[in-house]
């Protein structure tokens, strides 16, 4: 027990922290660190170790990285960005739509790589049009996350869920996209009442023709496979099964060379998702009595408040996809664990519009704006993302109930 928890406590500590002070070890590193020290102190053996590992959410994490590259190397996003400035007469019209475009695709895509190629492409049409660009990257990075909680496949936290739940895909979509949809209009007038200077005036906008380059015909390939797979899902095939053919099938190409592909997978995810299996594995093994589990009842994790305010807390802290695990063995053991599932990817997805470190799109989108020479900094954010996650989490419990 206590080797166990020693290893789940430094590996939970390099996670929050983002690296392990003094050496170059990253959340990755980290969780293989972690999952290796498991199997070395005896609490799991190699093979428990390897069937810890969920593959449905790895394979399904593959899937969705190979579409977003072809997409991404197709020009894709570039034309979502053009789409959005033709319509912007207004700066609440271009904010609406950054707002749209951003919650719309994190709906289907994996948020992180929504706010990884949109963010340059905002900040340099703010920059143009000489706005402000800090509103706008604000609501690129808190829609991102609110709109993936609309869907299994929206963020990784959403996937893991998806998987350890069993819940069909148009179930949940049927459940928590009211929940993204409603918390995308309060996003929308929030960042309105906060920055009241830049939106509410009547300037109009003369929006500059951006060049994209298109590739067509890979274009027209992702797309359709992007529509196939969304189709596929809503149809109750299993999403990892969907996503691994859809992805597969878009290797077959004479134009585009796979390494170009291989690049934009996230390899560094997928050994965190690896690692972290292992490590709660080992400690449910290790510290998850009878005991410990009837202590647990005590809390009320059954009441969806107490479950949302709990997973709100720890994913500020340890990030959402540990605080998924971690709450993994609970939720499970509940009276109604459908509902608490479905709470709990509410809770931390939205949760992570706290502040700047709450979730890795946040991260994304304020490193990415600093190139530009565009700073965010930690109260600026926590401003807007305060208001922002009291009120969609509030509709969130509101509306599971």
């Amino acid at each position: 027990m206590i080797p166990a928890l020693i290893v789940f406590l430094c590996t939970y500590a390099v996670v929050a922290l983002g690296r392990l002070p003094g050496l170059r070890v990253d959340r990755a590193g980290a969780a293989l660190i972690g999952a290796s020290l498991m199997v070395g102190f005896g609490v799991l053996s190699l093979e428990e170790a390897y069937r810890a590992i969920d593959l449905n959410t790895i394979v399904l994490l593959v899937g969705m990285m190979i579409l977003v590259a072809n997409l991404k190397l197709a020009g894709f996003f570039g034309l979502a960005a053009r789409w959005v400035a033709e319509r912007a007469r207004h700066p609440l019209s271009l904010l609406a739509g950054v707002t749209l475009v951003s919650g719309a695709l994190s709906a289907f895509l994996v948020n992180d790589t929504v706010c990884l190629m949109l963010t340059p492409l905002v900040a340099e049409l703010a920059l143009g049009l000489r706005r402000n660009p800090v509103p706008y990257l604000l609501s690129l990075a808190m829609a991102s996350n609110i709109g993936s909680t609309a869907t299994i496949t929206g963020n990784p936290q959403n996937i893991l869920i998806g998987s350890f739940s069993g819940i069909p895909y148009t179930l949940f979509a049927s459940a928590l996209a009211p929940v993204a949809a409603l918390g995308l209009v309060v996003l929308l007038a929030l960042v309105v009442l906060v920055f009241r200077r830049e939106f509410l005036v009547r300037s109009r906008l003369e929006v500059p023709a951006l060049p994209v380059r298109v590739h067509r015909v890979l274009l027209a390939k992702a797309v359709i496979a992007a529509l196939a797979m969304i189709a596929a899902f809503f149809a109750g095939v299993p999403p990892a099964e969907v996503a691994i053919i859809g992805g597969a099938l878009l290797l077959l190409t004479r134009r585009l060379k796979p390494e170009r592909v291989y690049r934009e997978i996230d390899w560094a995810l997928l050994l965190l998702f690896a690692g972290l299996f292992v490590v709660v594995r080992g400690t449910e093994q290790a510290l998850l009595t009878p005991e410990v589990l009837r202590a647990a009842e005590r809390l009320a994790l059954d009441e969806p408040m107490v479950l949302a305010l709990t997973a709100a807390a720890l994913s500020n802290i340890v990030s959402n996809v540990p605080t998924v695990l971690v709450l993994k063995p609970f939720v499970a053991a509940l009276a109604h664990p459908g509902r608490a599932w479905l709470v709990l990817a509410m809770a931390s997805t939205l949760a992570g519009n706290l502040t700047i470190v709450g979730s890795i799109a946040n991260l994304i989108v304020v490193e990415r704006a600093w190139r530009h020479r565009v700073e965010i900094d930690f109260w600026t954010y926590l401003k807007l993302g305060v208001p922002v996650t009291v009120a969609t989490i509030a509709i969130g419990v509101w509306w599971i109930r």
